[in-house]
């Protein structure tokens, strides 16, 4: 056990090293080879999106290749999986639900059903009023109980999904209240290349 925690931070300190760049293609791939026979050796994760909140990036990985990369937003309140905190949880996640086909493009989505209405964009950095939910959403159920899973801490029952937003002068800083929000055009593209089930998982790193 102890030389798997070894490892892992070692890891982790090579990943960190580079917080100030994007790190290559063949080092997250490798970072994620490693971590998950570590911490999920039961899981069959050669598919999965990886989402570095650190770098404030999303990679869907397919059969050991980055078949597509965006820049994203988490929480501007931080990281944590309690009810109501509007904090992004981390761990082991699976898509639980695709909602959203057919939605124009900046059609508000709300409580899992379109509204007809369209949202204007933002492309400033700038917050507008309420938190929208644009275009396509795929809603998160967490895998690991106690930690992304469970009573008054369960991703699920607190809605946290990768969706689209108006306020796409943001992305790239954390600035959600707990989802992944996505541009409106790139959570399109993303919403046609996965399917339920697949894994996701969210990382401090």
């Amino acid at each position: 056990m102890k030389k798997k925690i070894t490892i892992v931070l070692l890891l982790l300190l090579a990943f960190g090293l580079k917080l100030d760049v994007h790190p290559n293609e063949k080092d997250v791939l490798f970072f994620l080879e490693e971590y998950c026979n570590d911490f999920y050796p039961e899981h069959d994760i050669n598919e999965l999106i990886f989402i570095s909140i650190k770098q404030q990036r999303l990679y869907l990985i397919r059969h050991g290749h980055v078949v597509s990369k965006h820049t994203i937003s988490t929480s501007k309140y931080g990281i944590g999986n309690k009810q109501f905190s509007r904090k992004t949880p981390t761990g082991l996640h699976v898509i639980a639900h695709k909602i959203g086909k057919g939605v124009p493009l900046r059609g508000i989505i709300k409580g899992g059903v379109y509204t007809g209405k369209e949202a204007d964009l933002e492309h400033y950095p700038v917050h507008i009023e309420g938190d929208f939910v644009t275009t396509r959403l795929l809603w998160l159920k967490g895998l690991e109980q106690g930690i992304n899973a469970g009573e008054k801490i369960d991703t699920y029952d607190r809605r946290i999904y990768i969706h689209g937003t108006p306020e796409e002068g943001l992305i790239g800083k954390p600035s959600s209240h707990g989802c992944i929000r996505m541009t409106n055009y790139e959570v399109v593209e993303l919403f046609k290349l996965v399917e339920k089930g697949l894994k996701v998982l969210i990382l401090n790193v």
